[in-house]
């Protein structure tokens, strides 16, 4: 039998995971009084380095005086905060994962917020001959027969999870290429990103991310389009019947004007060189 190469990511997993909980936990008791009115919410990278927290959130806070504390990682880690009881809110973009946690006793009820969508990126050189599909699998078919670099999050994100079902789809195990042309960073969008920069490498990002990433190297845009690639995002309240310590009433409270009026013109509002990087897409928008 073959030896397995060690996999590089086992020992991060475990250190980025203490890591994880330091930051949780210092989200929850960080620097403000105790008297402080706050709200903890589990979200992914991309809603923080997009950029899009930081517009819209002040205006949350100007209104209502609750101050909303970010724990930003991947979708994985942030449903497992979640699950554990560590956020009072959780915002992410894994649809069967969101409706997984909801049926599992664990939060409220899952409403649509926005959506945006992935996009497969790499060198302009495209050695993959990629350019112009719009088969996101079927480009990623090409980058493996090619073994063109190509560099994964590798974390369990929501990105990490829809890549992982596009390459079921295209018919490829992209783990048995681990450490040669398949590259498992085992962090965010912004740090794959620039990974794949610096290795002239292919990724998938959301648009948002990609959008305002700034250390794009030879990277363009090369396949888009494809109905897979949608990347939809949900809110949802972290059930007090599970854990009881839940800031519900406040979490609610910015749940309501997130999908409101105020809070869906405040994502649609977000843009960077003319373009948005968010769709509002609450299903009724009310009063807030």
């Amino acid at each position: 039998m073959r030896n397995r190469r060690p996999n590089p990511r086992s020992w991060s997993t475990r250190i980025v995971t203490a890591l994880l909980g330091l930051l949780v936990a210092f989200a929850v008791h960080g620097e403000a009084a105790a008297e402080d009115r706050f709200i903890v919410v589990a979200s992914t990278t991309s809603t923080a380095n997009s950029g899009l927290f930081d517009h819209i959130l002040p205006l949350f806070e100007n209104k209502t005086g609750i101050q909303v504390r970010v724990v930003a990682v991947g979708t994985g880690q942030a449903l497992r905060v979640a699950r554990n009881g560590d956020a009072d809110v959780l915002l992410v973009h894994h649809r069967p994962s969101e409706e997984a946690f909801v049926a599992e006793g664990f939060g409220v009820a899952r409403h649509d917020v926005m959506y945006n969508d992935f996009v497969i990126v790499g060198p302009a050189a495209d050695p993959a001959a990629v350019r112009g599909l719009t088969d996101a699998a079927a480009a990623l078919a090409r980058i493996a027969g090619a073994a063109a670099p190509f560099a994964s999050r590798g974390d369990d994100s929501g990105t990490h999870k829809a890549e992982r079902a596009l390459w079921a789809a295209a018919g490829v195990d992209p783990g048995a290429a681990s450490g040669s042309w398949y590259r498992e960073t085992g962090s965010g969008m912004g740090a794959t990103l620039n990974t794949a920069a610096a290795m002239d490498a292919y990724a998938l990002t959301d648009r948002g991310t990609w959008l305002s990433f700034g250390n794009r190297g030879q990277l363009v845009v090369l396949v888009e389009g494809d109905r897979r690639l949608a990347n939809p995002y949900g809110v949802i309240l972290v059930d007090r019947a599970r854990h009881p310590h839940v800031k519900a009433e406040d979490g609610q409270a910015f749940i309501d004007w997130l999908t409101g009026r105020e809070g869906q013109a405040a994502i649609a509002s977000f843009t960077i060189g003319g373009q948005r990087l968010f769709f509002p897409s609450a299903k009724s928008v009310g009063g807030s």
